[in-house]
């Protein structure tokens, strides 16, 4: 069983999966480098696909790649350093990741059923814009309250003839930015998606938006639970003052200390990281990658699975992990637990958390500083 929240429900519920889990979640914008923040969802994302394969399900995930309506020419396509800062997260990689600019067509198709159903209207211009008032659960996702004014209408498609725009029905233009993830999930995942995943920035305009149009478009809610994680400080700051994977890196630390850093926190809780909470991470991971090592030069034992058992609890009670890392430093300092037990524990649930923790394991132990060998 996997309990989770859900943001439309506005609390915590079982999730009910078959053999297969479709999970979409919101990709970077190629625009600028993924920050802490931005990578915060991505190893949610991450857990949740890990947790589900453990118990045995199969998960069909699509991450999309926003390169479509942010793009200028002072700015860089990021998507390489996004994919290097994936891999050195241990991201398992989704089975699709479209790239919006080259899937056009599936929004012109949409902004056109969207037409055709009374739920979007032409301006003289060429924009086509979203009719809200056509769609009365707007504003369940986001917790819209009646006594605040209403939103305005949006755009699906806006006129435009830059490098990067394209032919449609109402004129040569760009989709409107929050038509991409609609027709994507869509179009790969098709029209009943198990879980979206996504920071709790982007529920709303994006994510309301997003399912008014997907659920307009199909005619039935689309999305069965939608999970935001919560925003990431670093040192107070947020947005682009939160620093890049590749700072971490150049401070000497590995880059698994922030995805450790990371757990060792609520998904749903504000996080503000600092440097010494990244400096402490370090010398966790480090520590368990050298107690793991240590423990397997000792005899075989039975996994000790009271301890896996209450770790997995707590995972699949709406993903805590800072509970199940507590159970981990338990079982570190538990000596009535055999070394052998306490190897197989750990290697058995880094499948989930994806800490490399047995990357040690035959590694001659490093020295100190100016440490010495004898022949």
């Amino acid at each position: 069983m996997l309990r989770i929240h859900d943001t439309r429900a506005g609390q915590v519920v079982p999730v009910q999966f078959g053999r297969l889990v479709r999970i979409y979640t919101c990709g970077p914008a190629v625009h600028r480098r993924a920050h802490l923040g931005d990578l915060r969802t991505h190893v949610l994302s991450d857990l949740v696909r890990r947790i589900l394969e453990r118990r045995r399900a199969r998960v069909l995930a699509c991450r999309n790649i926003t390169d479509v309506g942010h793009l200028n020419d002072s700015e860089g396509d990021h998507e390489d350093a996004f994919r290097a800062d994936a891999t050195a997260l241990n991201l398992r990689p989704p089975e699709h990741t479209p790239r919006a600019s080259e899937n056009v067509e599936p929004m012109i198709e949409l902004v056109a059923k969207l037409v055709e159903r009374g739920h979007a209207y032409t301006a003289p211009d060429g924009s086509v814009f979203f009719d809200v008032s056509t769609f009365p659960a707007y504003g369940e996702l986001s917790g819209d309250r009646p006594e605040e004014p209403r939103p305005a209408d949006w755009a699906l498609w806006e006129p435009g003839d830059g490098e990067l725009s394209w032919d449609s029905p109402w004129g040569r233009g760009v989709p409107g930015r929050h038509v991409a993830c609609s027709a994507l999930s869509l179009r790969f995942l098709g029209p009943a998606v198990d879980l979206h995943l996504g920071g709790i920035e982007r529920c709303f305009p994006h994510d309301e938006a997003e399912r008014a149009q997907s659920d307009a478009a199909t005619g039935h809610e689309v999305v069965r639970h939608w999970v935001h994680g919560e925003r990431l400080l670093f040192d107070g700051r947020a947005g682009s003052d939160v620093v890049l994977l590749s700072d971490v890196t150049a401070a000497g630390l590995d880059p698994l200390a922030v995805r450790m850093a990371f757990l060792e926190h609520h998904y749903r809780r504000r996080l503000d990281l600092t440097w010494d909470t990244l400096r402490a991470a370090d010398r966790t991971l480090r520590r368990w990658r050298s107690r793991v090592a240590e423990w397997a030069e000792s005899p075989s034992a039975p996994m000790a699975a009271g301890h896996v058992e209450r770790v997995e609890s707590a995972l699949g009670d709406d993903l805590d992990t800072p509970a199940a890392l507590r159970v981990l430093g338990e079982l570190e300092r538990d000596g009535s637990v055999p070394p052998g037990a306490k190897l197989e524990a750990f290697l058995h649930v880094d499948q989930v958390l994806g800490l490399d923790l047995p990357i040690d394991i035959g590694k001659a132990p490093t020295l100190p500083a100016g440490g010495q060998t004898w022949a």
